[in-house]
């Protein structure tokens, strides 16, 4: 829940220490993929400008979480659900 919204900015209160606030920062994003260390600059987080506590961006993380996914080799054949109708041959 929003406590201050600004025209850029906005800010929710901290759920670690409940007396600071989140607000939007860019912090650098280290993560493993494959054994390998992957490190994102300018991620998109909220940090408490009293705790220090941080939550990166949701949005931002399935976006990452999406372009690190395989992609898909193959489509898994289409079974039609039971009771359904079979498609129409074209």
């Amino acid at each position: 829940m929003a406590t201050k919204q600004t025209e850029n900015e906005m800010e929710y209160p901290c759920p670690k220490c409940r007396a600071g606030v989140l607000r939007p920062r860019e912090l650098t994003y280290f993560t493993a993929v494959d054994g390998q260390m992957l490190v994102v600059p300018n991620f998109p987080a909220w940090v408490c400008d009293i705790c220090g506590y941080v939550e990166y961006d949701e949005r931002a993380l399935g976006w990452l979480y999406t372009l690190l996914s395989p992609p898909m080799q193959h489509r898994p054949p289409h079974r039609p659900a039971r009771g359904a109708r079979p498609r129409p041959e074209e």
